[in-house]
């Protein structure tokens, strides 16, 4: 690519001042550049013993009210703007006695930083609102046919180079990928202010939105940044990264412990079903307040329990489905212990793909690193749930408020003559919990807090609830236990009675469903015939 004429004058104006002391130096020393600085980036190049130029005296006009208004002046604008190639402008800016500015070198007020600090106030934050550095950025990147606008200070040593390599020019191909560059700063950062500033108008709005709804935006502007390439999709021929949400956005899209940014302490990078298959365990795991365990294979939890403490978690959850725990996630709720690692990795000979965790003391640690490739990733924590969770589709992308299961059982109804036992109400309460992580349609069968028969994904709910207690029967003959006793969680509403002949016949004695049904009264007295009991929770849980 061709290169235009040396660049004679830098307008060098930085926040982040990482390596701008050497970049000036270079520029000076070398190349004989006029540099032409503001404020305390002046200062920081001037006490280096680099020559440079004030901006008030290259304007004329000084620095004002607190520095809001310094760069805003045609003699920055226009040198920046001018056409080389039009005689027309260049006579203009002779007229006016507008020099050339061939180089910005910018970077904002640390707007995101700011507002993240939990004692900021609205002043600061709209004091740290940058308005010339994006003006110069977005000039110099209009301009790129002739300017060259560096926003980034991993980008120094790359304009050298190229400057070194081009008798002090650069070229256009290097100038329209910084022009790029700028364009998507600036407006993630616009992006970051406002997004903020609709959260503090949320914050002081009559009537908010109620726990678990937002009101949708007439816009939705989203941040990513690319947190590592995979080696693939879901398949090998599909390529694949993973991006993680700027500090600006996590509150939308990630939790207090979330999984892009969880620590990994060893194992192979993860995989694009790793993270889903992560994700999708790593959730389920964490409606629960007690020790709890889940092991999902293909977006479905295959096994799932709680107990007294983790290691015995495990244990009843790998009892559930030791043929579909091969091969799959292990998200834990509490920090892992040595002994549930000897129990997977010694007594079961278990292969995990993933075991995610808030933490792992230094003894599971160790008896983890005999498994190199297995991967192990600490959150830090296991609190909270996302706020909103968005899904692409073809043009567009779906938003919607996190399904969380925070019902008050006090506002359930009990509609059947026999009510729930306190023994069954703790399975139907845990098996509501695990059925909202399983596929719909979904039907889950919990015996002793156990997630022992799941029916998952069928175009028709009684053929999961068939699914479902087949598998139930078989832990229990399995195991040694009395076949039946079990309660039953459905996510959404039963159409038919046919749904209760099912589990009737496979000893279900407790159901917990969300009611809604034209036809209720014949699932009720399908129930009350069979002396099962029956609560409506009026919440369905459905999981595409």
């Amino acid at each position: 690519m061709a290169s235009v004429g040396k660049i004679t004058r830098a307008l060098i104006s930085v926040t982040d001042k990482t390596g701008v002391v050497e970049f000036a130096n270079a520029l000076v020393n070398e190349f004989g550049v006029e540099v032409i600085s503001t404020g305390g980036t002046a200062k920081a190049i001037e006490s280096a013993g680099i020559p440079v130029t004030p901006i008030e005296e290259f304007t004329g006009f000084p620095e004002m009210m607190d520095g809001r208004v310094k760069t805003l002046h045609p003699k920055v604008h226009g040198g920046l703007l001018c056409r080389r190639d039009s005689e027309q402008h260049m006579a203009e800016a002779a007229e006016h006695d507008i020099k050339m500015i061939d180089m910005v070198v910018v970077n904002l007020y640390e707007f995101e930083k700011t507002v993240a600090k939990p004692d900021v106030t609205f002043a600061d934050a709209i004091e740290h609102i940058d308005i010339g550095g994006p003006s110069m950025l977005r000039s110099a990147a209009k301009n790129a046919a002739a300017v060259t606008v560096v926003s980034d200070p991993a980008d120094y040593d790359t304009v050298l180079a190229e400057m070194r390599a081009n008798d002090g020019a650069t070229t256009l191909e290097l100038r329209r990928k910084l022009q790029c560059k700028v364009y998507a700063t600036t407006a993630a950062y616009d992006t970051a202010i406002s997004t903020w500033l609709a959260a503090q108008a949320e914050d002081t709005a009559a009537a908010p939105a109620a726990a678990g709804q937002f009101e949708p935006p007439a816009a939705f502007d989203l941040h990513l940044e690319k947190a590592q390439d995979l080696r693939y999709g879901e398949n090998p021929h599909q390529t694949a990264a993973v991006y993680r949400f700027a500090d600006e956005f996590a509150a939308l899209g990630s939790s207090s412990a979330p999984l892009v940014g969880a620590k990994q302490i060893q194992g192979k990078p993860l995989s694009y079903n790793n993270f889903l298959d992560a994700e999708a365990a790593w959730n389920a795991v964490r409606e629960f307040d007690e020790p709890a365990v889940v092991i999902l294979k293909h977006q479905n939890p295959c096994g799932s329990a709680v107990a007294g403490d983790v290691t015995e978690a495990y244990d009843r959850a790998f009892t559930c489905d030791p043929k579909s725990a091969f091969g799959g996630i292990v998200a834990v709720n509490r920090e892992v212990p040595a002994s549930l690692v000897e129990h997977f990795a010694d007594r079961d000979k278990l292969f995990v793909e993933v075991l995610i965790a808030p933490s792992f003391s230094n003894e599971a640690l160790i008896r983890l690193a005999k498994r190199p490739n297995l991967r192990v990733l600490a959150t830090g924590g296991a609190e909270g749930h996302a706020t909103l969770e968005m899904r692409t589709v073809d043009g567009g992308m779906l938003v919607q408020c996190v399904d969380t299961v925070e019902e008050d059982p006090a506002t359930f109804t009990f509609p059947t003559e026999r009510k729930p036992t306190d023994a069954e109400m703790r399975d139907l309460m845990f098996a509501w919990r695990v059925c909202k992580s399983v596929k719909s349609n979904a039907i889950l069968i919990a015996k002793n807090e156990m997630g022992i028969g799941m029916g998952p994904g069928q175009p028709n709910r009684v053929d999961s609830a068939l699914l479902a207690c087949q598998r139930a029967d078989e832990v229990c003959e399995r195991t040694g236990q009395e076949l039946g006793g079990y309660a039953c969680a459905s996510d959404a509403f039963f159409p038919f009675r046919d749904n209760v002949d099912t589990l009737a016949a496979h000893g279900v004695t407790a159901i917990i469903q969300p009611g809604g049904s034209i036809r209720d009264e014949e699932s009720i007295d399908a129930c009350n015939e069979y002396g099962i009991a029956m609560v409506f929770t009026g919440t369905r849980h459905f999981r595409h």
